[in-house]
């Protein structure tokens, strides 16, 4: 017998939602509208049951009855929206409002993610270390070396000229990418490593002396927080970090007390590489700039996840890598602002640092060049500005989106892994999540995910201070980029429930 089926809107309602759907299927684009049809097509579409709220009775073609029209055609949910027919053909449905990056098309970009790894696909989570390279920019390196490999501003032959030319280009690219107003403002380094130490010898050297201080916080990388450590030690300064709250997040009042008269600088990652936290580095600079005091932001975190104005935020100093925005590994830059442009004395000597030279005296050249000494590093520079490039068609914030949607969806998957603890909660987050597991250690999980084709970083990611901070010497690290996806942290979900039911 057929069960009376309650429609839950009245005559009037049902009129009202009819005249909704008409005038969204008329602002709906024509694009979007066939990619719909060719998914879905209208035959296909069942609106009276798109009006009732899931759980309402309804009577099933043939006179059988069914909490959802399309029940028997559903697997059983397995709690990561797998294999389900209305969540894969959702998942194709792009519009503007909701994440707009083809994910799945990028990742055909990048060659190395084409592998298995143990018999899996591989399914690299570990972007945070660093991260893979589109075709676009092995092809520009490979060019390079094919056809103009060649020093650079010293040859008068053509493809000298090409190399020159080119290099000089990849720096534009880089001016324009976070807006710094001039190509002179940015230094190429081997990474933000190397950038960090440039302007501790150079900075350090000039300006900090015994009794002076200089400020760092509880979420930096390492390499954000020796380079001062060695060159406060050897002026007789001290180095001072602001604090994090059980959150993951920066205590900035703390940084007004921190401040003296004998504060020289400040240096602060702009995204915490352990956390995801993203540091209110406006904030910051806004406070150490009304002591007079200059900033420096590491921004090997930030730099391929959101974007980035140096000249709006006012920084004196900004860095970052390569190969942590899909470009090679071996190259960064510095950004230094008009006002320290030229007073710091160079770090290294030889090359084309110089402008003159006798035995008793040297002449160093303007910047960029001063900060330059050797041969550069011309095919990677050129490789980052390939990066660049490729990341500007995309959209920084089309990424910034995407990632921050699938970090929130990991999150909520990652909390429902029996035994499983998340670390840090920060208010502002993108890219990254840690965890640990109940009586399983770190660096075991790491191995065990290895063997299901997930690349992960297990470990202290090179930010002690910032574990410790939040009561842990280790965690689980899964990091996102732009060419990962739900089906990514699905897998990582699946995997971690094996683990956890195989102990």
């Amino acid at each position: 017998m057929i069960e009376t089926f309650n429609n839950p809107y009245s005559a009037q309602d049902t009129l009202v939602l009819e005249a909704l759907r008409r005038v969204a299927q008329e602002f709906c684009p024509d694009e979007v509208r066939a990619e719909r049809q060719e998914i879905l097509p209208d035959e296909q579409l069942n609106l009276d049951a798109l009006e009732l709220p899931f759980g309402v009775e309804r009577p099933a073609e043939g006179g059988a009855t069914a909490s959802h029209p399309t029940q028997e055609a559903l697997p059983v949910d397995n709690g990561f929206g797998i294999g389900i027919p209305e969540t894969q053909k959702l998942r194709q449905l792009h519009y503007e409002e909701a994440d707009t990056l083809d994910s799945d098309q990028i990742k055909k970009d990048f060659p190395i993610l084409q592998q298995k790894v143990n018999g899996h696909d591989l399914v690299w989570l570990d972007n945070g270390a660093t991260t893979q390279k589109p075709n676009v920019v092995i092809d520009k390196i490979s060019d390079y070396y094919r056809n103009y490999n060649s020093n650079i501003h010293r040859g008068a032959h053509t493809l000298a000229a090409r190399a020159t030319d080119a290099y000089e280009e990849a720096r534009q690219k880089i001016a324009n990418f976070i807006n710094a107003p001039s190509s002179d403002n940015i230094v190429f380094v081997r990474g933000t490593t190397e950038g960090i130490n440039l302007v501790a010898q150079t900075f350090g050297r000039q300006y900090l002396g015994a009794g002076d201080n200089v400020i760092v916080s509880e979420l930096d990388h390492h390499a954000n927080i020796v380079p001062w450590q060695r060159i406060a030690q050897e002026r007789g300064a001290d180095l001072f970090a602001i604090p994090t709250d059980k959150n993951g997040d920066l205590i900035l009042s703390e940084l007004e007390r921190l401040i003296t008269p004998r504060t020289r600088v400040v240096s602060v990652g702009h995204v915490n590489n352990t956390f995801g936290t993203i540091n209110d580095v406006q904030r910051i600079i806004d406070i150490a700039h009304s002591h007079h005091v200059p900033v420096l932001i590491d921004g090997a975190q930030s730099i391929a996840h959101t974007p980035v104005d140096v000249q709006a935020l006012g920084a004196d100093f900004f860095v970052f890598s390569g190969h942590k925005i899909y470009g090679p590994n071996g190259i960064g830059a510095v950004y230094i602002s008009q006002e320290w442009l030229n007073k710091l004395q160079p770090w290294q000597g030889g090359g084309n640092m110089i402008k003159d030279v006798t035995i008793e005296h040297t002449e160093y050249n303007q910047a960029p060049a001063r900060y330059e000494a050797g041969t550069p590093n011309v095919a990677d520079a050129i490789g980052l500005g390939a990066a660049l490039d490729y990341v500007s068609r995309i959209g920084i914030r089309n990424i910034e989106h995407h990632e921050h949607q699938l970090t929130e969806y990991a999150r909520e998957q990652l909390a429902q892994v029996p035994g499983l603890h998340l670390i840090g909660n920060p208010k502002h987050r993108v890219s990254v999540v840690s965890f640990y597991l109940d009586n399983i250690p770190v660096p075991e999980v790491g191995t065990l995910l290895d063997k299901e084709g997930i690349a992960v970083r297990a470990g202290h990611h090179c930010a002690q201070p910032a574990l410790r901070a939040l009561g842990h010497e280790m965690s689980v690290r899964p990091t996102f980029a732009l060419y990962n996806t739900r089906e990514d942290v699905d897998k990582l979900i699946i995997a971690l429930r094996k683990i956890v039911n195989s102990k």
